[in-house]
């Protein structure tokens, strides 16, 4: 399914990060452009129920937070439980 495209292009490329790493992104929200949701559905998550991160539309500076998107794909623990599993 296609999804609206972020208007910066710093977020939209890790937009595209996230969604080749399994995430889902959804479009609205209340104060946020949108948000993105972990593939895994584990009790474990950082956050106690699932990750979930809010996408902004107008960061102050968007490469950063186009940065910091990319770091919660990274720092996804079940992703790097299943990577250090595969090698």
């Amino acid at each position: 399914m296609l999804r609206a495209h972020h208007p910066k292009k710093d977020i939209e490329d890790a937009l595209k990060y996230a969604e080749a790493s399994g995430w889902r992104i959804s479009v609205g929200g209340s104060h946020a452009w949108g948000k993105m949701f972990c593939p895994y559905r584990e009790d474990v998550c950082r956050c106690g129920e699932f990750c979930i991160t809010s996408i902004w539309s107008t960061p102050k500076n968007s490469a950063n937070h186009a940065k910091g998107l990319r770091r919660v794909v990274d720092n996804c623990t079940t992703r790097k439980k299943t990577a250090t599993t595969k090698i």
